[in-house]
Order: structure tokens, then C-alpha cells, then sequence
């Protein structure tokens, strides 16, 4: 059996999942891998079919999508090309990551592909969702890489064919420890405006993980550092805490190793609308902003002397390939 296997490339949580799932997937079958969008840190290391442009987006510096650059990147004519030359004809089954080209090739040739993403599970109704639906966003995450069924992926199972967090050992194996300081990765926002609130907490220290910067500098008491995976996973074991973006990986191995969490979902980002709700009903503190308004309830959630949230989510990745070839094995 042969499958084609498309990973959204535009961040680090969809390969960081991919990572885990390939050596079960290459058990069952003979696998090639499409990867479309190219700003991510992290080392793949497993070989890779398709590199692609695909439809990614670009970080902005005020909490949300530099909508502008990302118009003005995105190439439709080699979109287009893309999903017309890929051979789906040679595949028995095609999964999309949320990756469009896999997902959208399929659509129009009318062959089955099976979504296998975080962003599938918002498609659920007993997914926790915001009282104030964003219509037009529901309709950008259910249209960017349609499927015809979905596996999905959530802090809870709560509904069909969803599936708690895929872990990476990397993280498993940590001993953790607290040194007292604080990580931070907030990509969309400049080096410049974290810097303006995290100063004011000066008994604290900051490690800022920063998209805007390639090399490290100090101001006053933060910390800033070009995202690089493995330093990344040190700071985890070693911080009291961390304040991220309401994405899906980082939440979920923060509260897989017990630390304290606190998140800040990025501006007109559906997805991460949702997962600031469902992480809200878990107990996490959500803040809405990075503005003056926000430094009560910062400084509220550095008091608190609690330890965070701790989810021990199961090791999984072998269960979910196990499930998707006995449930959706489709000859294309």
C-alpha cells in the first residue's frame, strides 16, 4: 500500500506531530511526504517527496497575520500548478495535515482524502467554541484543505474520531525541574512590544522564543533568543511557566509536563479562538490582548502560587495509525 502524505509546513506543531506518526505510518505502508509552507524551526528528519510553497501565512508584529505580505507572497498560478501535477493516481490513500494542495488535488479530482489535524476537530459540534462565532472564519479553516472524512486531534476527546495530543518523545522523556523564569513565544507580536510589557514585571524573568529575531539580546529583564527547537524543549523542562500563543502543541506540552500556562490567541485567528475556549474551560488563563489592560491579569497569573494544569496525555501516536488503517484504508 502506498500513501501520499501532506503536512501543513507554516509552524512546527503539524510536523512535530508528523514526526511521531511517520514510523508507525512506514510500517503499514510505503509513505511519501508533501510539505507545503516553509516557515518552520524545526529539524524533519524524514525524507520529503514534495517540497511546496503551498498556502501558508506570514507572522505579523501586532498579535495577528501580516495579511498583506501574505497576499503578496502567495503565488495562485503555482498553486494551481501544484495540485494539477500531483500524481494521486499512484497513491491508495492520501492524508492532509491541514496541507491544501493534498486536500483541494483531491477535491477536484474527486479522490478520497482523509484529514489528519488539530484543525479538523473545530469541524465537531461538541467541540468547545466561542459564544461569538466568527462565520466567516469557520468558513476559512472548513474551506483551506477540505477532506472527505477527518482524524482529529484535541486537548479532550470530544467527539468521534478525535484524539488527545500526539506528544514528542523529546518532551516525554524530560525530568523537569523550576528554575523560577518564564518562557514566552507570542510569534506574532514584535520583539519590541513584549519587551514593553514584560519589562514592567521586573522581578521576573523572561525567555522570549522570538520569529523577528536571528540573533539573542538582553533588555533589562527579558531575554531574547531566535527560535531553535532543542532550546526551545530545555527551557520547557526547566521553566516555572510559559505564556504562548493559544496555538496546539505548545499549550498541550505545557500541561503534559505540569507547568504553568497562560495563553494569548492570535487577532482574527479562528482556531485559535477556539482553543483559547477550550483551554479556558480546562482552567487556563486567557488573555485577549498584549496591551496596558492585560498587565493586571499578567501580574494576577505570575502570583498565583499554584502549580499549573497536568494532563498526562497517553502516548498515542502508534494507537492513532492503527485506528486510521483499520478504519479508513481506501483504494484512491
Amino acid at each position: 500500500m502506498k500513501i501520499l502524505y501532506g503536512i501543513q509546513g507554516t509552524g512546527n506543531g503539524h510536523l512535530s506531530r508528523a514526526i511521531e506518526l511517520i514510523p508507525h505510518l512506514k510500517e503499514e505502508a510505503e509513505v511519501d511526504i508533501l510539505i507545503s509552507g516553509l516557515h518552520h524551526d524545526l529539524e524533519f528528519n524524514h525524507p520529503v517527496k514534495y517540497k511546496k510553497q503551498g498556502l501558508g501565512f506570514f507572522f505579523g508584529k501586532n498579535g495577528g497575520v501580516d495579511i498583506w505580505k501574505t497576499v503578496r507572497k502567495f503565488n495562485v498560478y503555482r498553486f494551481i500548478k501544484d495540485i494539477r501535477s500531483l500524481p494521486l493516481e499512484e497513491y491508495d490513500l492520501v492524508i492532509s495535515d491541514f496541507e491544501p494542495l493534498t486536500a483541494w488535488a483531491c477535491k477536484l479530482k474527486k479522490v478520497f482524502c482523509l484529514g489528519l489535524s488539530h484543525q479538523s476537530a473545530m469541524l465537531n459540534s461538541r467541540t468547545p467554541l466561542p459564544e461569538n462565532m466568527d462565520a466567516f472564519g469557520y468558513k476559512i479553516l472548513k474551506y483551506y484543505a477540505p477532506c472527505s472524512q477527518n482524524l482529529s486531534f484535541h486537548f479532550k476527546e470530544y467527539g468521534h474520531n478525535m484524539f488527545t495530543p500526539v506528544i514528542r518523545r523529546e518532551i516525554r522523556k524530560l525530568e523537569v525541574q523550576n528554575k523560577g523564569f518564564y518562557v514566552v513565544y507570542l510569534p506574532a507580536y514584535s520583539d519590541e512590544k513584549i519587551i514593553s510589557v514584560l519589562s514592567r514585571f521586573s522581578s521576573t524573568q523572561w525567555l522570549v522564543f522570538s520569529k523577528h529575531s536571528k540573533c539573542a539580546y538582553q533588555k533589562r529583564n527579558v531575554s531574547i533568543r531566535p527560535v531553535n527547537s532543542d532550546e526551545f524543549i530545555a527551557a520547557l523542562k526547566d521553566c516555572e511557566g510559559v505564556l504562548c500563543g493559544a496555538g496546539f502543541e505548545t499549550p498541550a506540552e505545557t500541561m503534559h509536563l505540569g507547568k504553568k500556562l497562560a495563553v494569548i490567541p492570535m487577532k482574527n485567528q479562528f482556531e485559535q479562538l477556539c482553543n483559547a475556549c477550550a483551554l479556558e474551560k480546562l482552567g487556563v488563563p486567557v488573555f485577549y490582548d498584549l496591551e496596558d489592560y492585560s498587565i493586571e491579569l499578567i501580574g494576577h497569573w505570575l502570583q498565583q502560587n499554584e502549580k499549573g494544569i497536568s494532563i498526562n496525555f497517553p502516548d498515542n501516536a502508534r494507537h492513532v495509525i492503527k485506528y486510521l488503517m483499520s478504519h479508513f484504508t481506501v483504494k484512491v
